[in-house]
């Protein structure tokens, strides 16, 4: 196989038939059939099943276009890297972000960026934590903010800040709920489901302070979460950023977890055996500058730099 077949090969697939690939690629139908046959022809092996409604992959076909995807985005990113040097960074830099992190950082990131690389372009994804690990771990994006400090072995991690997760519930309840631990005893636990990165560290913070996790509702939405205390459904736990507006507005109101109180921390993560391009480098070094703004003006409340 060759670049050339394995861009046919993608290209069919993301097309959804041959006649769509021949026509994007501007090569005529028999020629881009005979370039999939010899593939297939060379690994003994059936890569594309064709049908009246178009092609689909075999087994052995979503392997290649896997593989085939990294490989030409890797060529890419190369023949960028090559054309940048001595130059201006250039090129695409994926990110993957966890909401949270994301509803504050996204934005000021992306125009810090325009700002001071215009030839960067800056792709971010956002997702909950695991999924973010499983994107960096497939070479799907080329950085990621995670709340974990050491993912696994062969990644690089750096500290950005931490954030004190706090109790929140409905503003009526407030005076009945002087503490956490009156709150959890009054009212139902509201919390992401077990699949949630924040579930998962929060039974391992509380179970140290002999405090159980039994939440009466679970719902993968902070913002559900906020809706549901806010109208007396519960109690939750969530970071103070995200509640702090609610706050501020007397939606709800929030209750912070004796000494020692309850933290979270964010690090910058990438895989340490590929070496960050250019440009990924030079967004890389732009992130912790963004998050002392971020600080500084205390648009990420609740939180400081670690």
């Amino acid at each position: 196989m060759d670049i050339k077949q394995l861009r046919y090969f993608v290209a069919i697939v993301e097309g959804g038939s041959f006649s769509a690939a021949a026509k994007r690629l501007r090569i005529a139908q028999p020629a881009l059939s005979l370039q999939i046959r010899k593939i297939e022809e060379d690994l003994g092996i059936n890569l594309l099943l064709r049908g009246p409604q178009g092609v689909t992959t075999t087994e052995a076909g979503e392997t290649l276009l896997h593989s085939a995807r990294k490989i030409l985005s890797d060529l890419s990113q190369t023949e960028d890297e090559l054309r940048s040097m001595g130059q201006e960074p250039s090129g695409i830099v994926r990110i993957g972000l966890p909401g949270t992190i994301s509803s504050i950082l996204a934005v000021p990131l992306i125009a810090r960026i325009r700002r001071k690389y215009p030839r960067i372009k800056l792709i971010i994804a956002e997702a909950m934590s695991g999924f973010v690990l499983e994107w960096l771990e497939h070479r799907r994006i080329d950085l990621a903010v995670l709340y974990s400090d050491n993912p696994a072995p062969g990644y690089s991690s750096k500290a950005l800040l931490r954030e004190e997760l706090v109790m929140l519930i409905p503003p009526e309840a407030a005076p009945d709920c002087p503490t956490v631990e009156d709150a959890i005893g009054d009212m139902p636990l509201i919390l992401p489901s077990s699949a949630h990165g924040l579930r998962m560290m929060l039974e391992q913070m509380l179970a140290k302070r002999t405090i159980r996790v039994e939440p009466t509702i679970e719902v993968d939405s902070y913002v559900n979460i906020k809706r549901l205390v806010s109208s007396g459904y519960g109690c939750s736990i969530l970071p103070f950023h995200a509640i702090a507006q609610d706050v501020a507005r007397g939606h709800l109101a929030s209750l912070k977890f004796a000494a020692p109180r309850l933290w979270r921390s964010a690090h910058l993560v990438h895989q340490s055996a590929i070496p960050l391009k250019i440009a990924a480098q030079a967004v890389h070094d732009e992130i912790p500058l963004v998050i002392d703004d971020l600080l500084a003006d205390n648009s990420w409340a609740g939180a400081e730099r670690l």
